[in-house]
């Protein structure tokens, strides 16, 4: 049954991790008016150093006036400025208007995040310092050409003066900058919880953030646990866009992807794959199964169930039929200590939340299985 505020119960049982500083409000008002629970861990913090209606408005000045020259001072920054322009839907014509600039970039980074937006760079600096790349470009000669420089955070590095000190006509791109997280436990806690599998999904919007929460989870030795759980479908990462998605391509996961690059979109995606049927899933004599962090969802309807009965029910679920021994589940019950006794009750508990009482099969003398629906025989 659904509360007056929300209108599909499609995420119900789900925790979601969003890993956002900007927006991060709307985001997870989205996500619960669909049953979850959200939970906060931005990995960086954005602070703005222009309003992201300067930032659009500068280009859509590129957009009407391409540039000859475009200078790409750090990888963070130009990131960030693809994201907003594909949030504002403006990312096609960005890539029209840049497709005859010459790109320069200040660095490798920077010419990583260019090639991830589907361009190419045509001169990268070797000192990666912005000294190099203006006197590259000065030599070149940029007088009576139009040059937009992107730059980050810090400022231009003299760039823009320079430029327009040669008779450049220069566009100034400034995007916000990022610092640490406003809570790094809560970061910590999201990617232990993403690896043990006490989370669902987990949402990126930018792809600083993407790589920070990465980063984390190396820190925790978690990475590997996260991408295990992401191989076998039972944790959705889910990126914006693909320039989003890149840090975690990078990584070896493979991200859900939105369609279009914006919040709505993402929300939709991560909607469709858990109540559209796509979520990994199991066909039972009792009906279809998933499992969640905080429940199961059988034949259609989310049951509840402890920690422990989830645990006790993923383990069965990813065993997908076949024969599951005490001493296994027993393993995935740290708190069970030697006792076989603790498993025979949290099976006997998971019976009766689910109300089936033969989904879950006895073996004699070998263990326990769901009573899985063999494809051959549908």
């Amino acid at each position: 049954m659904t509360s007056p505020a929300q209108i599909s119960s499609a995420l119900e049982g789900c925790t979601i991790v969003i890993a956002v500083d900007r927006r991060s409000g709307e985001l997870a008002a989205a996500l619960e008016r669909h049953g979850a629970h959200v939970r906060h861990a931005p990995a960086l913090t954005i602070v703005s150093h222009i309003d992201d209606d300067a930032l659009i408005a500068r280009t859509r000045e590129l957009i009407r006036t391409p540039p000859e020259i475009l200078v790409v001072t750090t990888g963070v920054g130009f990131r960030g400025w693809m994201e907003a322009a594909d949030e504002a839907g403006l990312i096609d014509d960005v890539h029209v208007a840049l497709r005859d600039a010459q790109i320069v970039a200040r660095g490798p980074k920077a010419r990583g995040a260019i090639q991830q937006a589907g361009f190419a760079a045509d001169w990268v600096a070797e000192s990666e310092t912005s000294g190099e790349l203006g006197e590259f470009l000065v030599a070149e000669g940029v007088t009576g050409r139009r040059v937009a420089v992107q730059h980050h955070g810090s400022g231009a590095d003299g760039l823009d003066e320079l430029f327009t000190d040669h008779g450049a006509d220069v566009v100034s791109l400034t995007v916000y900058r990022w610092g640490p997280p406003p809570d790094a436990t809560a970061v910590r806690r999201s990617v232990v919880s993403a690896a043990a599998g006490e989370v669902d999904a987990v949402l990126f919007t930018s792809a600083p953030g993407a790589y920070e929460w990465i980063a984390e989870a190396e820190r925790a030795d978690a990475l590997h646990d996260i991408r295990a759980r992401s191989g076998k479908g039972r944790l959705l990462l889910a990126a914006v866009g693909p320039i989003t998605a890149g840090p975690l391509i990078e990584a070896g996961l493979e991200p859900l992807i939105a369609e279009r690059g914006r919040l709505g979109s993402l929300v939709r995606s991560v909607v469709t794959h858990f109540g559209g049927g796509h979520a990994v899933s199991l066909v039972t004599t009792a009906g279809r199964l998933e499992v969640r962090s905080a429940g199961a969802v059988l034949d259609g309807r989310f049951i509840p169930l402890s920690r422990t009965g989830v645990d006790v029910l993923g383990t069965l679920f990813e065993a997908a039929g076949r024969v599951v021994s005490r001493p296994v589940l027993q393993a995935s019950l740290p708190r069970s200590g030697e006792s076989s006794h603790a498993v025979e009750m949290a099976v006997a508990r998971v019976r009766e939340a689910l109300g089936v009482p033969d989904l879950i099969k006895t073996v004699v003398k070998r263990g326990y299985r769901l009573d899985v629906v063999d494809p051959s025989d549908d």
